[in-house]
Formats: structure tokens, C-alpha cells, sequence
């Protein structure tokens, strides 16, 4: 399921359109039916500012050499976000060919700055939402990574073949959109991993929540937020994560996990990071 650029310009154009009424837009709707949910195509032509067959060219994508005038009108009438702006200049933007390195390795300093976190949680993410280095708090709230086999060692993978996760998330429908969001963003960003397009075609075809997501078009990247888990052991544990992309590889990102003092959250992560510690030593 490589990633088919002009295919995937047109179904997102088409989505965003999908979410947009007349009358959210300034437009008059005259109330003939509609074959089609949200803006036509003449209609968002209009609100651009450019003719309805250079919008539908690049709708098609019968050419990836549009100029960046007509990318930002057609980007303020979508009112696309910054995320969503930036992946339409992707994809509408010939691929250079190039492929990413074939393994991402994790700096030896990196891996001693997660060691020493303390109670914090935190794992170091990779292209394809690949788990690539955690701490023994990240290992006691989510999964003992180092169980599992490097190509299971995936939060995508995870979120929809893992029972258990399920479970460990409160709000796991949100949680699996998350992932579906951030796994899109890096399939436009690395169009030429087999890794991520040999995921996609697997959570594809054995799981049709993953289906339904994927068809949404919806992108995200992976910022900072919050998570409830509902810890087996602890119990309900509310944590909000930071991401910090590494300055001279975005491809590898730090997540974080923190908590508020004194919270029955901080008392149930200082407890998960004491039976992990005593774990270890036995």
C-alpha cells in the first residue's frame, strides 16, 4: 500500500471539502440536492479564486507543479490548519525520490536521559510510530517493550491489535484516532518507507475501526496532550505527555509523560515507578 501521491492529494482535497457547507463559507445554498456532502468543486473554484479546471487538475492530480498562489487559496478556502497546509504542499509537490535510512538508531545520550527521568514515563518514537527506546516507568505504565519483537515494538500496531490496550485506555476511540492521525502525517513525510506503507496495508486489512479512521483523512502531530489510563494494577492514572522532536532528526521524537503534584494520579505513578524499580531487582 506505498503511498500513491496524486491518489491521496485527490481524496484529500475531497475530504476537505466534505466539512465545509455554503453557508459556513459565505455561499448561497439554493437547496438543490447534493450528490456529494459539503462544497463542489465550482464552488470551492470560487471561493479560491481560480478557474474550476485548475482546481480540478489539481484535484486529479494530473500535474504536481502548482504554483504556491494557488496552494494558499485553495488552503484559506479549505480553511485548512497548519498541519493540514503543510501536508497539501507535500503531496502537491513532486517526490524527490529518496528513501529514508533503513534502521533509526537512538543516541547513547538519549537513552541515559530517559534512565534518569525519575517516576516520569517516557519513550523515544520513531518513523511509522515505531517504539524505539523506553524507561522501566514507560515499560510499567503501557507494555513491557522489551517482550515483545522489534516490528510489535509499534504504537499503531499496538492500539489495534492489542486487546489490552483497549482496556488501558479510558477513551480508546480517541486515543486510536490520535495514532491513525499521526500515522498519515508520517506516511506523507516518508513516502518512500515500506516499513510504514507495509503497516498501513497491515492494520488495513485486520481491522476495520483502522479503515474507517484511515478513510477520514484526518492529520495530526503528535504535540502534547492527555492520556487516562486504567492500569491494572494502579488504577486510573490521568497523564499529560510532551513531545520534543530531536533538532537534527524530527524523525525521532521524546514523549514525556507528567503529572500534577500531589495528585491521586502522582501518588499512583510513584507507586507504578516502586513496583518497577522492585521488578527490576528481582
Amino acid at each position: 500500500m506505498t503511498l500513491d501521491r496524486r491518489a491521496e492529494l485527490g481524496e484529500f482535497l475531497r475530504s476537505r471539502r466534505a466539512r465545509l457547507r455554503p453557508e459556513e463559507v459565505g455561499l448561497i445554498d439554493h437547496g438543490a440536492r447534493r450528490r456529494v456532502p459539503g462544497l463542489r468543486r465550482e464552488e470551492l473554484a470560487l471561493l479560491a479564486g481560480v478557474s474550476v479546471d485548475h482546481y480540478v487538475r489539481l484535484e486529479q492530480g494530473r500535474t504536481l507543479h502548482f504554483s504556491e498562489s494557488v496552494l494558499d487559496a485553495v488552503a484559506r478556502a479549505l480553511r485548512l490548519n497548519p498541519v493540514e497546509r503543510d501536508h497539501l504542499y507535500r503531496l502537491a509537490r513532486p517526490w524527490s525520490g529518496e528513501e529514508p535510512p533503513a534502521e533509526q538508531q537512538v543516541r547513547p545520550g538519549l537513552r541515559r536521559l530517559l534512565d534518569s527521568a525519575g517516576d516520569m514515563p517516557a519513550y523515544v518514537l520513531g518513523r511509522g510510530t515505531a517504539v524505539l527506546a523506553w524507561n522501566r516507568q514507560a515499560a510499567a505504565l503501557i507494555t513491557d517493550f522489551s517482550a515483545l519483537a522489534p516490528r510489535d515494538r509499534n504504537k499503531a500496531r499496538m492500539v489495534f491489535l492489542d486487546e489490552g490496550m483497549r482496556e488501558l485506555y479510558e477513551d480508546w476511540p480517541g486515543k486510536a484516532a490520535d495514532v491513525v492521525a499521526y500515522l498519515r502525517l508520517d506516511a506523507a513525510r516518508n513516502p518512500g518507507d515500506a516499513e510504514i506503507a507495509d503497516l498501513i496495508d497491515e492494520l488495513h486489512q485486520a481491522d476495520p475501526e483502522f479503515r474507517r479512521l484511515w478513510d477520514n483523512h484526518e492529520l495530526r502531530d503528535k504535540t502534547h496532550g492527555r492520556y487516562v489510563y486504567r492500569h491494572p494494577v494502579v488504577g486510573r492514572v490521568e497523564l499529560d505527555f510532551e513531545t520534543f522532536r530531536l533538532p537534527d532528526d524530527p524523525d525521532q521524537a521524546l514523549v514525556a509523560y507528567t503529572v500534577e503534584a500531589d495528585s491521586p494520579s502522582a501518588t499512583a505513578l510513584r507507586l507504578l515507578a516502586g513496583l518497577a524499580a522492585e521488578s527490576q531487582r528481582v
